[in-house]
């Protein structure tokens, strides 16, 4: 795998639109990751207030049913830094789990850090602010792809919004996004090429 070519810093810069302040006292207490493929970042029900930037690689994040089924809510790719809101909150717990799609390294950042410099720092409040807005369009953008649009629609979505992952991400965790099986999601894309809307 090719060096990391991301940092905390690159992103909450990007977010803010200026130049940090006060970046000397964070950036002690970030801790790297390098995770393997399939290995867990973390697990439902973990009391982790963190925000994680993704260094290099594709995490993806899942709701797990108690009957087995995984169900993926989203991916994150280089540059994108994400959090469970839930164990952001005191005494709260993650509410999914993340786990390494590919060979990945994830920066962790503790949010308490975060929140201390955006209480004395305009710039960091506007990269937070930015965070959380980013946050919420893809959620909704998420959440009227599944109320609204057929399974072959969602799929054609993913591709579009997310072409870079399609040679990446293995087919059955596609179908799972799209919130198809597997055999349903070869169904769908030989429709698709049946009827000249994919390649």
């Amino acid at each position: 795998m090719s060096a990391p070519d991301t940092s905390t810093l690159d992103v909450f810069s990007r977010l803010a639109g200026v130049e940090l302040p006060d970046w000397a006292s964070l950036a002690p207490t970030i801790a790297r990751r390098h995770l393997q493929p399939g290995q867990a970042l973390f697990l439902a029900g973990q009391p982790l207030p963190f925000v994680f930037v993704v260094a290099a690689g594709v995490i993806k994040m899942a709701y797990e049913t108690p009957a087995g089924d995984t169900w993926i809510k989203g991916f994150a790719e280089a540059g994108v830094c994400f959090a469970s809101l839930t164990a952001l909150e005191d005494g709260g717990r993650t509410s999914y789990s993340a786990y390494a799609e590919t060979e990945t390294v994830v920066e962790q950042i503790d949010f308490r850090s975060i929140q201390q410099l955006a209480d004395r720092h305009g710039a960091w409040q506007r990269a937070l602010s930015q965070a959380f807005k980013l946050y919420g369009q893809r959620k909704e953008q998420r959440e009227m792809e599944l109320l609204t649009l057929s399974p072959e629609d969602r799929y054609l979505s993913f591709l579009r919004d997310h072409p870079q992952l399609v040679k990446i991400v293995r087919q059955r965790d596609i179908a799972s996004y799209v919130r198809v099986t597997p055999v349903a999601l070869s169904r769908i894309k030989a429709r698709l090429k049946q009827c000249g809307r994919l390649a």
